[in-house]
């Protein structure tokens, strides 16, 4: 496994995370408590160190699985949460989008609880759950600055979207030089991954990308093929069928990526975002053990050549992309989590 580092925050996390919304729900597949320790557990042996949860993933079993799970590694490892989401005085139904709360006060009382079911003094990154734009005001940035000063908080980021828009909030998170910019980033939907990465360039930011999603819900490391069937409660079926049809057909378009006995495609996947520098770390969703022995050793497969990356952005360009949008103008609204997927649905916080 090899590390980098959290723009200039000194927060070293491992190129390949563990995001773990997989093990405070079963949105990913069912699993007992005992399992979910396990899991993580043999992440960390197999090099991550970098392990990403939220308040809201199983309302607070995942951070209290991280926090069983790492206890006993506390200074070997890093440890990410989210606030934003109250769940606490809202039931949520199936995968809908919970009610926000996102003030001072709030985040404070909200990260506190965090620290009690982690069982930890401090986390190394603390993100603002799917934060509207408008919505992250001097008052939160305030109490951000404070949480860093009374060192409950090494790092701070911005989880971003998907339905509440993304683009506003990811040029609001480096123009605030926040340390972290977590956002959906991948071969297939580069929307508006390659755009923060561009302003991050050009504003010789600090700011780091955490990339979820990196396989494309299943697709880049075939998980989904044309013969699985997604059960109802699978947050992989939110995706229209039409979209996962395109995305087959463009897979084979990048079979090159695959090297016998060097690197598969789903390693291939992650290698292709750690290609870009401002990349600091890729968290795909284990779901069983071998998919961590697979994905944890992409970091020290192969890099793509240059001529890799530049066939993949040449068919990319060549409207070879399965994006969620169709245009960044339809990133530019922001407030009041529209759906701008087209699916009918929104994210639960994910």
């Amino acid at each position: 496994m090899n590390y980098r580092e959290l723009g200039t925050s000194g927060v070293e996390v491992s190129e390949v995370g563990f995001g773990a919304w997989v093990v405070g729900t079963d949105w990913w597949g069912d699993r007992s408590r005992d399992q979910a320790v396990e899991m993580v557990q043999h992440a960390l042996e197999e090099g991550v160190t970098f392990f990403d949860t939220g308040d809201v993933y199983g309302h607070g079993d995942s951070e209290e699985i991280i926090g069983d799970a790492l206890g006993e590694h506390r200074d070997d490892v890093t440890v990410s949460t989210k606030v934003g989401y109250d769940f606490y005085n809202n039931p949520q139904a199936g995968h809908g989008e919970l009610p926000k709360r996102m003030d001072g006060e709030w985040v404070r009382e909200a990260f506190d609880r965090s620290l009690d079911r982690l069982d930890f003094d401090y986390v190394d990154l603390l993100m603002l759950h799917n934060a509207n734009v408008d919505e992250v005001d001097e008052d939160v940035l305030e109490t951000l600055d404070e949480l860093r000063e009374e060192g409950k908080v090494e790092a701070v980021g911005w989880a971003l979207g998907p339905s509440i828009g993304w683009l506003a909030e990811g040029e609001a998170a480096v123009a605030e030089e926040f340390d972290a910019l977590q956002t959906v980033f991948n071969v297939f939907e580069q929307t508006p991954g390659r755009h923060f990465i561009d302003e991050i360039r050009e504003a010789g930011a600090d700011t780091s990308v955490l990339a979820r999603v990196p396989h494309s819900s299943g697709l880049l490391n075939e998980q989904v093929t044309p013969d699985t069937e997604l059960g109802e409660g699978d947050h992989r079926s939110h995706r229209p069928e039409e979209w996962y049809e395109t995305g087959w057909e463009k897979l084979e378009s990048i079979r090159f990526l695959e090297r016998d006995g060097e690197r598969t495609m789903g390693q291939a996947a992650i290698q292709w975002l750690l290609a870009h520098d401002e990349v600091a770390s890729v968290t795909p969703t284990f779901r069983t053990t071998d998919d961590v022995d697979e994905w944890a050793a992409a970091s020290e497969t192969p890099p793509l050549s240059d001529e890799e990356y530049e066939r993949v952005q040449d068919l990319h360009d060549d409207n070879f992309g399965v994006d969620r949008y169709d245009g960044m103008d339809s990133l530019r609204s922001s407030v009041g989590g529209e759906d701008l997927d087209g699916t009918g649905k929104k994210s639960a916080g994910d």
